[in-house]
């Protein structure tokens, strides 16, 4: 294998950080090498049994298209394959059959095969012409290195995103209260500094509901904790089909929960929280129990970020909540057989 080519493999390496920007690298040189007019990259989809190209380099009139796609059994590479033949220059007599192959005018044909550290296929790397070109063993050479540092970089890829996304579902999370899939206390704080800070540079206030579960407790003694998570399930999701669009519903921790918005105008507002006041009473099935809920308590303020802060905010509507609970005639739940 000559100097020239390792040195512009090694150049490539260093350089490129994608499987497309070094694949593309890689084909031309591989042109260079064995002197195809087109060479590719394949990926097979087993599921779907088809062969579809990934990345081309085409340097005459013969184009293979990056996307075409064919039938798995169809196509040459799996002829080849199937033959454990690498090369052929006499493609017409060999593969009469492959229809692809005669609509290309493809008469000289290099394929690797690109298989992954366990063994199983990923695809090939492919170089065709309409000439017919001799064999060249340091194509073979250069072609079965490119396809070893196309599988390690498959791989490295697929490693790489199955980290970002394990980090994402992490992170959702971390975020997640995990019994109703609300925004956790975390998530909550995260969003209020966020709006906090909107707030002040569009000159608005920030609206705060502040709810806490009437007779929660009594739940979960008389019914036993099984109900009482399925009550917090329900009001969860009573809440998050009637806040509005933009607003956030998370769960602060045990029975108490938080929406965060902007500050509409009073109207507005009393409309708002009589509906959420609305939606939380009523029946609720928890197992074979169900009872008759009269609502919660909320504490219900509209917090100016620039004359107070997250914290305080979330005080004052904590003891508007207080407030409203003391105000309120507690109508104990009742049971329903």
């Amino acid at each position: 294998m000559s100097d020239f080519i390792l040195a512009r493999v090694s150049q490539t390496l260093a350089n490129e950080h994608s499987l497309e920007t070094l694949v593309r690298q890689l084909l031309e040189m591989l042109e260079l090498v064995t002197r195809m007019e087109s060479t590719y990259l394949t990926r097979i989809d087993f599921d779907a049994q088809h062969q579809h190209i990934m990345y081309a380099h085409n340097s005459s009139e013969m184009q293979i298209p990056e996307g075409f796609s064919v039938p798995w059994n169809d196509s040459l590479c799996k002829r080849a394959l199937d033959d454990r033949c690498i090369f052929s220059n006499d493609v017409a007599e060999r593969w009469r059959s492959c229809l692809a192959a005669q609509d290309l005018g493809i008469a000289t044909f290099f394929s690797i095969p690109v298989r992954l550290t366990d063994g199983s296929l990923f695809g090939t790397l492919c170089a065709t012409s309409r000439a017919r070109q001799p064999y060249n063993i340091e194509g073979e050479q250069v072609m079965n290195l490119f396809a070893n540092l196309i599988s390690h970089y498959v791989e490295k890829e697929t490693l790489v995103q199955q980290l970002r996304a394990a980090n994402v579902a992490l992170e959702m999370h971390s975020y997640t209260d995990e019994l109703t899939g609300l925004p956790n206390r975390r998530s909550l704080f995260k969003h209020l500094a966020a709006q906090f800070s909107q707030a002040r540079e569009q000159q608005r206030s920030v609206l705060l509901i502040f709810i806490d579960l009437d007779d929660f407790k009594a739940i979960n003694d008389r019914f036993g904790h099984p109900c009482g998570d399925s009550f917090l399930i329900q009001i969860g999701e009573r809440l998050a089909a009637r806040v509005r669009s933009g607003d956030i519903v998370g769960r602060l921790g045990g029975d108490e929960f938080l929406i965060v918005g902007t500050g509409p105008d009073s109207a507005d507002q009393q409309e708002y929280i009589a509906a959420l006041r609305q939606a939380l009473a009523g029946i609720y099935f928890l197992g074979e129990h169900r009872i008759n809920y009269p609502g919660a308590s909320f504490g219900v303020i509209e917090a100016d970020p620039w004359q107070i802060d997250v914290e305080l905010a979330l005080r004052a509507a904590d003891e508007a909540m207080y407030q409203d609970k003391q105000s309120r005639r507690q109508g104990r739940f009742f049971h329903i057989d």
